[in-house]
């Protein structure tokens, strides 16, 4: 049996209907910013896998961290121990995060890291006796498929099936450039109106609503707001963390600090899952207490896993090089010249770019949906000359691991000028 027909008989994979999917691309190997299949086709991987591996695939530095811990300690459970990569994780964090962020849980992956901020948010009022039970959020937000994660995401074909059985959650609109006023005054009426707990936000870039793009000071003055109503704020930064937007992290742009922070994606370099979920001083001494019920009563088996923080360590090591950082102004500038080309471009209706991200919307006469005929055509065609993205809708986006060469890069925006060409 090979690998795709054992794949057809006991695989389910994630965001797929199988009986309409195209059989998947079985991968071999990978190194760099290039994957190679069983047939020996080579791609390039112009979205780092998910917006995990920002330092390429088969990293032999983040590798060897990985070996030498294995040979170490592989896992030890995390109720009543610790050891020194999860305090090493913290250290290193603790240096490039917002002032502020004083404490870290760690947990498996991005809906969970998001799941512990919603429980925190929601418990830390319930700790003072308060009872606050909404949530707010953006439209066409995205912040994972665990329950609470997907209750705060708006992106409705993901969440339909399960109305009516998730926590409060209001949206409010994205303030992109011209709807910020729009935008504040929703939030403004919320407050007035509802017992909120949390705002929660992708600062500066939704992405998986096709990398939607809105100003750090229409943020600043949400969270101000916030603030003032002593609503906590949770920036997810799933996708946005780790040198994505042009800095460490999206929040790094903001006059503001967010209250709690998500990680998860490039954290380990896309090596191993892990996640983090990160604590002001305060939020953490509202639950330091004689009451043993106003514990936070959540953890994950493989909770801080040792081979996970090695990791981690390795990969906020590498992220922090000279050679890492002019990678990314590299991309970044090479991206705002392929912007500038792409805005006259009589199928591409807009344009956007922040750090490492690029993202074009083609013009289109018809409603394009996420999974439409636009988006498959689109998809097939940079499959099938040796190029992995996947649109969103009619919306292309690029994301690549910091190390894409200047020649790579090339061929990505190449076969994005083809393609424009037969949609």
């Amino acid at each position: 049996m090979t690998i795709l027909e054992a794949d057809e008989h006991y695989i389910w994979h994630p965001y797929t209907q199988h009986k309409t999917a195209a059989p998947p691309i079985a991968i071999a190997r990978g190194e760099g910013a290039l994957l190679w299949d069983t047939d020996g086709n080579q791609y390039i991987d112009a979205i780092a896998s998910w917006w995990v591996n920002p330092f390429g695939h088969s990293n032999k530095f983040i590798a060897d961290a990985i070996y030498k811990q294995l040979t170490t300690l592989e896992h030890v459970l995390f109720g009543g121990f610790t050891h020194e990569p999860a305090v090493n994780v913290a250290l290193a964090l603790k240096k490039i995060l917002p002032a502020n962020q004083q404490k870290f849980f760690f947990s498996d992956n991005g809906s969970t890291a998001v799941e512990v901020a919603i429980k925190v948010a929601l418990q830390s009022f319930y700790n003072k006796g308060e009872k606050r039970p909404t949530i707010v959020a953006f439209e066409n937000a995205f912040h994972g498929d665990t329950f609470a994660a997907m209750a705060a995401s708006g992106i409705s074909f993901y969440t339909q099936a399960f109305e009516g059985m998730f926590i409060d959650v209001v949206r409010i609109p994205v303030p992109v450039t011209g709807y910020e006023q729009v935008s504040y005054d929703a939030l403004k009426n919320v407050l007035q109106n509802q017992q909120v707990a949390a705002f929660i936000f992708e600062p500066l870039v939704q992405g998986a609503a096709g990398m939607v793009m809105y100003e750090a000071d229409a943020l600043d003055q949400l969270m101000r707001l916030c603030k003032q109503n002593r609503v906590l704020t949770i920036a997810d930064e799933v996708m946005t963390g780790f040198g994505k937007t042009g800095r460490n992290f999206a929040c790094d742009y903001l006059g503001e600090q967010p209250d709690m922070m998500c990680l998860s994606k490039a954290l380990t370099g896309g090596t191993i899952p892990m996640a983090i979920t990160t604590f002001t001083q305060e939020l953490f001494d509202g639950f330091y207490s004689d009451d043993i019920n106003k514990a936070l009563f959540h953890g994950h088996t493989f909770t801080a896993n040792p081979t996970g923080c090695a990791a981690a360590i390795a990969s906020i090591e590498l992220l922090l090089t000279d050679e890492m950082q002019r990678n990314i102004e590299r991309i970044s500038r090479r991206h705002k010249q392929f912007e500038s080309e792409m805005k006259a471009h009589p199928k591409v209706a807009s344009t956007r770019t922040l750090g490492v991200i690029f993202a074009l919307d083609v013009a289109s006469s018809e409603n394009e949906t996420y999974y439409g005929n636009m988006r498959t055509k689109m998809y097939n065609y940079f499959i099938a000359n040796g190029v992995i993205m996947r649109p969103v809708g009619n919306i292309i986006y690029i994301l690549p691991p910091y190390i894409m060469t200047d020649r790579q890069l090339d061929a990505v925006y190449q076969v994005i000028r083809d393609v424009l060409e037969i949609v």
